[in-house]
């Protein structure tokens, strides 16, 4: 029961930071009915950018208020310059473009950075565990899980009371009825690119605070694809509850499931899970029913 609730109780914590990922995800899909297949790289991207300030001195709270503010640029000017020109095209096509985007931000990035796994140093957070009963925790997990949760109601608090937050529910539920209405929706595609890279940004950084950062945190933008599809690609309470799950599974897996396999169970378990979800519940728990009446 001890490692039970361990590996319950950390997967719940790693789960959040997952839940941040997955909002992007949901965002871009929500508002454009495109799968962002870039969405590791933009944790990279955000994370590194986190890195830089900090390692330049800048306290980590400042550095990742500044990260927010170059993840929601970045957005801005990525959905301006590759995804505005797509408007009316495939959604295959405009997938692609996504998948081009990948390739293309990661080369920048091992460019820029390298491929050799860096820390935050001096580290962020302390490095004494936290004990209940005899359960351990490490302080990094609890302190991005804290840091995930106040992100995450910031993000729903802008949803359900601000302008543009209702705007692009509106565009989500109804794009004629929200262009009829006055919406704008390129501003709306333009903030939810801005606000993926936002959260995936932030996600990335509290990764990279766990197991160090190098490129292949850039794969677990990916890993987060199991809990978007699980909660449903088009909603935002999905996602967040789709994301703790995963995090959950990912863990078990890896404490149960892995002294039977050469290796990679905990990657490969929460596809699985995915998959037999999906010949149950195509659309995901929580995800829209399309109804098509001929």
């Amino acid at each position: 029961m001890e490692i039970f609730l361990q590996l319950l109780i950390t997967g719940i914590l790693v789960g959040s930071i997952y839940a941040l990922v997955a909002l992007g995800w949901t965002l871009i899909f929500k508002c454009s009915g495109v799968l962002n297949l870039a969405m590791g790289e933009l944790t990279l991207i955000g994370a590194y950018v986190c890195l830089t300030f900090y390692l330049w001195g800048i306290p980590f709270i400042l550095a990742l208020l500044f990260t927010l503010v170059v993840g929601f640029l970045l957005g801005l000017l990525t959905e301006h310059l590759f995804l505005r020109p797509m408007v009316g095209e495939p959604v295959l096509s405009v997938i692609m473009v996504t998948v081009g985007l990948s390739f293309f931000f990661k080369g920048i990035l091992m460019l820029i950075w390298g491929t050799d796994t860096r820390v935050f140093t001096p580290t962020v957070f302390p490095m004494e565990p936290i004990f209940i009963g005899k359960i351990v925790i490490g302080q990094v997990y609890v302190w991005a899980f804290i840091a995930s949760i106040i992100l995450l109601l910031a993000f729903v608090a802008f949803f359900k009371y601000t302008k543009w937050g209702l705007s692009m529910q509106a565009t989500a539920d109804d794009e004629m009825a929200a262009l009829s209405l006055g919406v704008n929706a390129k501003i709306v595609y333009a903030l939810a690119w801005a606000i993926a890279f936002m959260a995936a940004g932030v996600g990335g950084t509290l990764l990279g605070n766990i197991n160090g950062l190098n490129i292949s945190v850039g794969y677990l933008g990916l890993l987060v694809l199991p809990a978007v599809v699980l909660g449903g690609l088009n909603s935002v309470p999905g996602a967040i509850v789709g994301g703790l799950i995963i995090g959950v599974l990912q863990n078990l897996a890896d404490g149960y499931l892995s002294r039977f396999t050469p290796g990679g169970v905990k990657e490969i378990f929460p596809f699985a899970v995915m998959v037999i979800v999906l010949l149950f519940k195509p659309y995901g728990l929580w995800g829209w029913v399309r109804i098509e009446r001929v």
